[in-house]
């Protein structure tokens, strides 16, 4: 099984670059984290931001795998605790598909993308900036892994 973080924007900054990847390389081949940074729509004075949401949600949508089980990122998503997105992720290894975690961009998800998703995911009632939750993705599914294998980062 293979998660896919897919994640609207590009050239992030390094400390999120480095946070992703410090989380998400500790995890094993059976529960792999793969990024998949999605290009933003043009937003800027006078664009169409409603347009801009479309075709990023357009582009995710295209870079689903088969078969995969979709979760959207959204900020009124259900909030799960570390405990139950451990049981969950076991849910997802013994599920064998894929998964695939949506993150919007600035301004949020495309309706169609979180009509696609069959869950959600709510990090927090706290508006956190799209870069930062790539990092808190990786964590807390790392966090998740650690707990379900009773490996020490948990706890320590």
């Amino acid at each position: 099984m293979k998660i896919h973080l897919v994640a609207v924007g590009q050239k992030m900054p390094g400390w999120v670059e480095e946070g992703y990847r410090e989380y998400a390389q500790r995890l094993p081949r059976e529960c792999a984290l793969e990024l998949k940074e999605i290009p933003p729509g043009r937003r800027g004075k006078g664009a169409d931001i409603q347009r801009a949401i479309r075709e990023e949600g357009e582009r995710m949508l295209a870079a689903l795998p088969k078969e995969a089980l979709v979760i959207a990122l959204d900020e009124r998503g259900r909030e799960r605790s570390t405990e139950q997105l451990a049981d969950e992720l076991g849910e997802w290894l013994q599920g064998g598909r894929d998964v695939v975690l949506l993150v919007g961009g600035p301004d949020g998800l495309a309706a169609e993308c979180k009509g696609r998703a069959e869950r959600t995911w709510g990090l927090s009632k706290l508006t956190l900036p799209h870069p930062l939750v790539r990092v808190v993705v990786a964590e807390q599914i790392y966090r998740a892994w650690s707990l379900l294998k009773g490996h020490p980062y948990h706890r320590a």
